[in-house]
């Protein structure tokens, strides 16, 4: 599933229905593309397993670094045993997406060797769909790439006009980095 669809990109271009179906689902997935290329982040639950190594512990906690994460479906330690939710708990307690497992304090990560790992299999993702300001984005952004495709302007790099005036690319719209810089991951 995308965060935008066909229709609401048509709507927001004006064009009528049946017109440039599959290139319109191509720029929707570039703009995707670069949404979460821009955010760190995806915004969509996906289920898989993610594995860490013992160094990606510190003590009690597991930091889910550069992973979003909705729901544990199985949590398994380094030693192949598997940890009940009651013996863990996610952070933060009150909010999604989650960025840390901490393990009650009478419980310890263990490796069996050394190449074992603690896997997670869940839902990873910001959320179970994209919220309205990044379907937005996505919709904004598939127009801008969109209606490029017709400019003979070459539009990735500075343009000198005959008056000597320089037109610079534009990049991201500015409205669109508006509204993802609140998505962005931070990194402490």
């Amino acid at each position: 599933m995308s965060y935008a669809s066909v229709v609401q990109l048509k709507d927001y271009l004006g064009i009528d229905p049946g017109d440039d179906d599959y290139l319109l689902q191509e720029f929707i997935d570039r703009a995707e593309g670069i949404v979460d290329a821009y955010t760190g982040r995806h915004f969509e639950a996906a289920t898989a397993t993610y594995y860490f190594q013992e160094s990606d512990t510190d003590g009690n906690d597991l930091p889910l670094s550069g992973y979003d994460l909705l729901t544990v479906t199985k949590l398994t330690n380094g030693d192949g045993v598997e940890i009940t939710s009651s013996d863990y708990r996610l952070f933060p307690r009150n909010e999604t997406p989650k960025w840390l497992i901490r393990l009650d304090e009478a419980k310890t990560w263990s490796f069996s060797g050394g190449d074992s790992e603690i896997s997670v299999a869940g839902t990873w993702g910001w959320s179970a769909t994209a919220p309205y300001d990044i379907q937005h984005a996505c919709v904004r952004l598939a127009a801008f790439l969109y209606r490029q495709k017709d400019t003979s302007a070459d539009i990735d790099r500075p343009i000198v006009t005959g008056d000597g005036v320089t037109i610079m690319p534009s990049g991201i719209p500015a409205d669109v980095k508006a509204l993802l810089d609140p998505y962005k991951r931070r990194i402490a």
